[in-house]
This record gives structure tokens, sequence and C-alpha cells, in this order.
């Protein structure tokens, strides 16, 4: 034979030469040299070095005499989704067989990967020392947690304190501690909680030992709620009660700090024993009270806005950490307000004046109206009494009705004001809300915030002149309006009513008023007395009977004069004025009388 070709392996270009081998060296020998397979067994974990990559596999070189095959999708890809792995990287592989079917060797990456993390998980259990593994998702009781192999992390253990939210974790990169690892069934159970509390009470130490009250730290907000928030001191936590936050009014402390805010806070006190620590923040900066009442005097017109609505009142933020009280009575001139809502919502900028301020109590009392001019001191100038003014019916009530006559002004008709001939039991008989009317301004009270006005004072009283139009001894002619024991009400004109007395309805003497005269009866009277300041009128149907026959009715109405005392004593028949009043009832009185309150109510 001739000499033999050797191929020894140029590392510097990753390249095979063939040289002549020496004499010494068998072919079989070159080729076991050449091929390596005395380094290759399988069920092992060899390096392998990377000849190409393409789509579907990775062409590895582990010194066998053929080249192994690995699916490409066994290695990790980048952030554009292509293999992260290049030519001429060196990995590990996992040796499966030898040789498969058609004579290549059988590699697998990730089991090469999973023997190695396998290793790596062993280890760290039995040192306890800390892996990092990447949460992949959320599982029965915790997270699934890859570290190279699938590990589970209970929910208990992911923080020092319950998490409420798991999802929030899922795709972050952590470190953890394994706490039970068994090879055989794949089972790997892992802890953050222990890493968080050895590093917590590690600070912990450093913190108490500079900790106390006064002291100006910066800390980590843990948590909030809506009692205030919780602040990471370094291994210890206090609380940031809300009323620490601000010197202004908090509504909700997530609007002023989210978890994970870096904060600088103040110790205001610190309990030792219980390791409960209160802190503030507004502390640090100056109290914005310290000045106020130079900064807003009364009688200045500021501008703020509305933070809260109570039943009686607004508060208005003037600065940041001073307010001032609206009460409800301040709001409007003209509108009866209720509850400060019907004006204003919170949010809102408003205008107002200083009223009072109270130093020792740090309260600054405000008037919205007092921004704008009082309608009621404008309006004796603008409607003086006797203006005529028209407006609609915007309630009707037992003792009058209200009439609009400007935005949030009503002007009272009383009842007694509706007219001067009828007796308005109530106003609903006459007018409904929505009614077009006219009316006059009787009296402008600002200081009472009252406007009352008349109706019937549109037209002339009929009682003013019913002396000139019907003197004594005139005729006439009327309808019985109502039959009572002591006489007759008759109407003589529309609205107008004179009492016929039960002595007045014949020579005789009658008995039963019902049985002489009925309701709705056209009857001949004359007019025996008038008295227009009592608005009373007396008839007589006798009288009209005696002049028929010719009787003088002046004799007559002397006679009826001097006799009408005397008789009403004797008879115990009521007079003119008694009659009415009976007519009227004690009803009306107590009519009145209710009517006077009603007003002072609305």
């Amino acid at each position: 034979m001739g000499k033999e070709l050797k191929v020894i392996e140029d590392r510097s270009n990753n390249s095979k030469q063939m040289v002549m081998p020496d004499e010494s060296v068998s072919f079989a020998q070159l080729l076991d040299e050449y091929c390596g397979t005395n380094h290759v067994v399988g069920g092992s974990v060899i390096p392998a070095h990377v000849l190409s990559v393409n789509k579907d596999f990775v062409l590895v070189d582990v010194k066998y005499k053929s080249e192994g095959l690995i699916p490409t999708g066994q290695f990790p890809t980048d952030e554009n989704g292509k293999p992260s792995v290049h030519e001429g990287d060196c990995v590990d592989v996992f040796v499966e067989a030898c040789e498969d079917d058609s004579g290549h060797i059988v590699l697998s990456k990730e089991k090469a990967d999973h023997m190695k993390a396998c290793e790596e998980l062993a280890q760290a259990h039995e040192q306890e020392t800390e892996v990092e593994g990447t949460v992949v998702g959320r599982v029965r009781g915790g997270l699934q947690i890859d570290v190279g192999v699938p590990a589970f992390l209970p929910a208990s253990h992911l923080d020092v304190r319950p998490v409420r939210n798991l999802d929030d974790f899922i795709g972050q990169r952590l470190p953890f501690r394994v706490v039970k690892f068994n090879r055989k069934r794949g089972n790997v159970v892992l802890s953050r909680r222990l890493l968080l509390e050895k590093d917590r009470a590690s600070k912990k130490r450093e913190t108490l030992a500079t900790l106390q009250e006064g002291a100006v730290l910066e800390g980590i907000v843990k948590n909030v709620t809506e009692y205030g928030a919780f602040i990471d001191l370094g291994g210890i936590d206090g609380l940031l009660h809300v009323t620490d936050m601000s010197w202004g009014r908090v509504q909700d402390p997530n609007t002023l700090f989210c978890i994970g805010d870096t904060i600088r806070v103040k110790v205001l006190s610190y309990d030792q024993e219980r390791e409960k620590i209160s802190l503030g923040v507004k502390q640090i900066e100056g109290d914005p009270w310290d000045n106020a009442f130079e900064r807003f005097p009364v009688g200045k017109r500021v501008c703020g806005k509305v933070v809260s609505l109570i039943e009686y009142g607004a508060f208005i933020e003037l600065s940041p950490g001073i307010e001032g009280l609206i009460h409800v009575s301040e709001m409007s001139w003209s509108k009866r307000v209720k509850h400060p809502s019907q004006l204003v919502q919170i949010g809102d900028e408003v205008e107002a004046v200083v009223l009072d301020v109270d130093r020792g109590h740090r309260r600054i009392s405000l008037g919205m109206k007092q921004a704008t001019p009082n309608p009621w001191e404008l309006f004796i100038q603008k409607y003086p009494i006797g203006t005529v003014i028209k407006g609609q019916v915007s309630s009707v009530k037992e003792f009058g009705i209200f009439i609009g006559i400007e935005e949030g002004i009503d002007g009272l008709v009383h009842v007694s004001d509706l007219s001067w001939t009828k007796h308005v039991k109530h106003p609903s008989e006459l007018f409904k809300e929505g009614d077009e009317v006219e009316a006059v301004v009787l009296n402008v009270d600002p200081q009472e915030k009252r406007f009352a006005l008349g109706i019937k004072q549109l037209t002339e009283d009929p009682w003013s002149s019913l002396a000139e139009r019907y003197p004594r001894g005139s005729q006439l002619k009327g309808k019985v309006t109502k039959v009572i024991d002591f006489g007759a009400f008759i109407e003589i004109e529309p609205g107008i009513e004179g009492l016929c007395h039960v002595s007045e309805f014949a020579r005789d003497r009658v008995e039963d008023p019902h049985a002489f005269l009925k309701q709705g009866d056209e009857v001949e009277v004359m007019v025996i007395d008038v008295d227009t300041k009592e608005r009373q009128i007396g008839l007589s149907i006798r009288a009209v009977e005696a002049a028929k026959e010719g009787l003088d009715y002046r004799a007559y109405l002397a006679d009826h004069s001097s006799s009408s005392s005397s008789k009403s004593q004797k008879t115990g028949m009521g007079t003119l004025g008694e009659a009415l009043k009976d007519k009227l009832g004690d009803e009306s009185v107590r009519a009145t009388q209710k009517d006077s309150k009603d007003l002072e109510e609305s």
C-alpha cells in the first residue's frame, strides 16, 4: 500500500486538511480520530458547532462521521421572530441516538437545555441560591414560571402582601428561590416572597437604626386605600393618612399617589414596640392658613372651585388648603335655595365675596349673591307703587296667587285683593297656573323680600260710589241669594249684596223667613241704610209696599232709624253688621289668620 493521507483540523478557520500520515498510524485509527466515535455516547450532552441555519433545520458538527440536524424551532428567537443561533456558534446538544434508520445522528437542543436547567435548579435548591425566571401565565393557585423547565409559584409566595391581580406579573422576569425540586417527577416550586423578606429584613435593620420622629425620608408607595396610603420606608411600612396628604380636601387618595411612586414623607409618630409609623406629606410644606386671613380679608371678591356640597351649603377652594363656605342663604337674592346643587355642582368655578373670617376656628364665610347687585334694591325704583305689571301665574295657594315678575322674583296677590265684590274661598276658583294676568304694585319690601300686588285695584271699588248710586229711599229690583233665620241676602248688582232683615219682610210678623222667600226669587226692595266704610247696605221689602200705599218713604226711614236700635235689643235680632259676620262665619276669620302664617312661610 502507498502512504495514506492524514486529515488534521485547522481550528483557526474551522477547516480540515489532508496531510501525509505517519507510517506507523493505520487508516482505521485516522478515521476514528476524525469522526470521534468514542466521544459520542447516546443519552449524553455534548458540544456542537453550528455549520448552517435554514428555515427548518440547524446543521451542527459533533465530530461524528455524519453531521446532526436539529429542528430550528428548538432554538430561541429574537424580537423579529428569527432564530437567535448563527453559523459558527457553539451549543450544547443531547444525543438521543448515534444513528437513526437513515444513518444520521439524532440530537435535541430542547433536552440539552432541560438537563442543564435541572442541574442548575438542583444546585440552587441545595445551596439556597437565586434563579431567574419569566412569568408565562396564570394557573390554579398561582403562576407558571419558565426557569428552563416549567415551575409553579404559589400566589402566597409572590409577595410579602397579598396580590389582588396576578395577571399584572405576566411577562416579567424576576428572581426566585427554589423551595422544592423533584427531578424524577419534574416538580419545581418557587418562592419570591422568601427573597423579598430577606431583603426587607436587611433594609429594616438599616431603617430602624436611623428612624426618629420629625425625620424626612424617601419612601415608595406600596398600596393606596380610601383612608390613606402605605409607604415602604425600607423594610418597614408607614401609614400616610388621607388627612395628612394635603392641606386641601382630598376626595380620593388615588388622584395624588400611585403604587410605585417615590415620595418624601415626614415621620409624625413612631411606636417602637408596635413598629407603627405615622407619616405626613403636608407637614413638609408650610401651613397655608398662616397668612390666609391677610390674603382673604372681609369684603374681598374671590374666585374658587366647588370641592364639596352639603345640605346647608358649598365648600369653595380658594387656594390649595384654604376653603370657604357659601351658605345656601347667601347663594341667591331671589331664589329660595333648598339645596346647593340647585345652583352649583362640584368642579364649578364660582365668584364670591368674603363675608366673615374666624381666625380661631380657621373658617371663612363667603357669599355668592353679594358678587351681583341686589335686585330688590332696584325694584323700588323700577316698580313704584301703582305700576301695572303683566305676568304669568307661577303658583296658586290657598291664601293667594304668585305672579312671575322677573326671573326668580314673584309677586303675591293676596286672596283679599283678587276682587272687590266676590267672596273668594280659594283662588283656584278664578285662576290657574300659567294664566296671563295684570296686577298693580301695592308694596315692595326689600328687607323681607316681598312684592305685594293687587288685581282688584285695577278697577274702581264699586262700594266707593254706592251711596251716590243707591241713596236711601231708592227702589230697585234684586235677586235673593241666601235666606237665613233673621233675613235674606239680596243681590242688587253683580257682586253687591244687601241684607233685608226679617222685620223688613212685611208689616205682619214673619215667623219663618224660609217660607216667605226662596233663593232665586226676584223682589223689589228699598235702600234704607248704606255704610260704604263697612261695605254694608240695608234693604226693605215692607218699605216698598208702604210707598205703594202712599206713605212718605222719608217718614218711614226716620221711624226705622229711631226704632231699629231698640228693636234689636228687645227681639234679640242682629244688626246688619252682625248678620254679615254670621254669613261669612268664623271660618273666614280663621282663614285670615292662616293666610298671614302661610305668607310668612312662602
